[in-house]
């Protein structure tokens, strides 16, 4: 059970220098401060912000550096780094001249356990992960079991581990981040959903990020679930140095092999964890019970079932916490019929990855996409949606990247080019789409770009998108 019996002795009476004092380095300076180390808390910036937490930290007796995250404090015996931190920043580099080790928050958690701590089940990928996780917390509340969706999701993991709730297991989603700086962890079985181009400017290159996802398959004991439609995900699995009797388990939009999770005539069927896998499938759930049952989505749900049956959930528990599940907003979510038109708002697709699965959700499309590109191309995603393209409205900094994969591979596709910023072009981007879509149509806003060139972030985005819809709508008569 979480939050008794922890192991606090490795910590007590150390220099532990935090770097970073966003939400996991507040919480884990805390907590080390709490476990009897001194803390001292280092960060680049110097914000107003940033000064209110810091004097939050300092009435609790820990020590904060604001604009000096590059010296490495004297004394310091480890660095606890915020996931966000790249590996060349060069605190790092004066701690291995120092020969201290540097970790994470999830390294930290993980070693805070006690002898009867909660097993985790592990959740990364390029996209999907968040979704997933809640998915399987789901499903395990749906079981009768005691959990919590942690991680990457919101939630410190050092704060669920060091807290008072008890749990039977726990849901945590990791991101690639946090497992290059979490050497120790073992889950009880693990996913990564997918693998894509994605922070390599973080990573260095695509073999060093898909190295850091596969981590979370390092020791697994009873199970490593991956993509079978993703070959590189499979073969993290085979890497990966596991316990004696873990199992390799597989999930598909298709038909399912042995030890595979699949789908067969609008079911979602389990052969792996039956007694006769060569010969038997155990029905979890419709394709109907996933909101929304959009490929994507589906494999999500595969996913979170597979990683739930490994830990012994039944399949009626499944069933039940697929349909209690509601995706968070922005993630491929109705808005409104205006004119026998549907309008989703997937502005969560912020990368190209996830724009390409939302664009194959719908037959007939009007695209509403661009913002920052992150140094992205175009050409894959927009050759493989060019049939469904009825309409593109291009909006964002980086629009002309898309301009121009489209004039190669979509040329026949109508183009409008909003040249404009600001918050305001996504209602004239609705109005556009709006022209260019008929009865049938879907208008999809799913940018495959980052949002901070016209927003705080994708929720405003999506917010905008919704707004827009709305007001479409109210001058049509049309309800939303």
């Amino acid at each position: 059970m979480v939050g008794h019996q922890v192991s606090t002795a490795e910590f007590s009476g150390k220099h532990i220098t935090v770097a970073g004092l966003g939400v996991s380095g507040v919480s884990a300076a805390r907590a080390l401060a709490g476990l009897g180390a001194t803390v001292t808390v280092v960060d680049g910036g110097d914000s107003e912000a940033l000064r209110e937490r810091a004097a939050s930290l300092e009435t609790a007796g820990i020590t904060v550096r604001l604009a000096d995250a590059d010296t490495l404090p004297e004394g310091t015996d480890l660095v606890v780094t915020s996931p966000g931190w790249k590996p060349d920043s060069p605190l790092f580099a004066a701690a291995a001249e120092a020969g201290v080790d540097v970790v994470g928050d999830v390294e930290i958690a993980w070693r805070l356990r006690g002898p009867d701590a909660a097993p985790w089940l592990a959740v990364t990928g390029t996209n999907g992960k968040t979704t997933t996780v809640q998915m399987l917390a789901s499903i395990l509340k749906a079981a009768g079991l005691r959990t919590a969706a942690v991680g990457n999701i919101g939630t410190p993991i050092v704060d669920v581990v060091l807290g008072d709730e008890p749990y039977d297991v726990l849901a945590v989603e990791l991101s690639s981040y946090q497992l290059h700086w979490a050497p120790s962890l073992r889950a009880h079985s693990a996913a990564v959903l997918n693998l894509a181009p994605d922070h390599l400017d973080w990573h260095g290159s695509m073999r060093a990020y898909a190295a850091d996802k596969g981590r979370i398959y390092e020791g697994n004991t009873i199970a490593c679930v991956y993509n079978v439609e993703d070959p590189r995900t499979e073969r993290l699995v085979e890497q990966a140095d596991v316990e004696e009797g873990c199992r390799a388990i597989g999930f598909t939009l298709g038909a399912p092999g042995p030890s595979m999770l699949g789908v067969v005539e609008g079911l979602l069927v389990d052969r792996a964890f039956v007694e006769n896998r060569h010969q038997q499938a155990q029905e979890l759930a419709e394709v109907a019970d996933v909101h929304p049952p959009a490929p994507h989505n589906i494999a999500n749900a595969l996913a979170a079932a597979a990683l739930a049956r490994a830990f012994g959930v039944e399949a009626a528990a499944v069933r039940d916490g697929l349909r209690a599940f509601r995706p968070d907003a922005h993630r491929i979510a109705h808005v409104a019929d205006v004119d026998g038109v549907a309008y989703v708002d997937d502005s969560k697709a912020t990368n190209t990855h996830a724009a390409q699965a939302s664009l194959a959700a719908y037959e007939s499309i009007v695209w509403i996409a661009g913002g920052l590109a992150k140094g992205a191309t175009f050409d894959d995603l927009v050759a493989s949606a060019a049939k469904r393209l009825r309409g593109v409205v291009l909006i964002g900094a980086d629009r002309a990247l898309i301009r121009e994969a489209l004039t190669r591979h979509a040329p026949d596709v109508p183009v409008v080019d909003l040249d404009r910023t600001d918050t305001g072009a996504m209602a004239e981007a609705v109005r556009e789409a709006a022209r260019l879509a008929g009865p049938g149509d879907t208008v999809l806003m799913a940018p495959a770009c980052a949002s901070m060139d016209m927003f705080t972030n994708y929720n405003k985005r999506g917010e905008a998108f919704a707004e827009a819809v709305r007001a479409l709508a109210a001058g049509r008569g049309t309800d939303a």
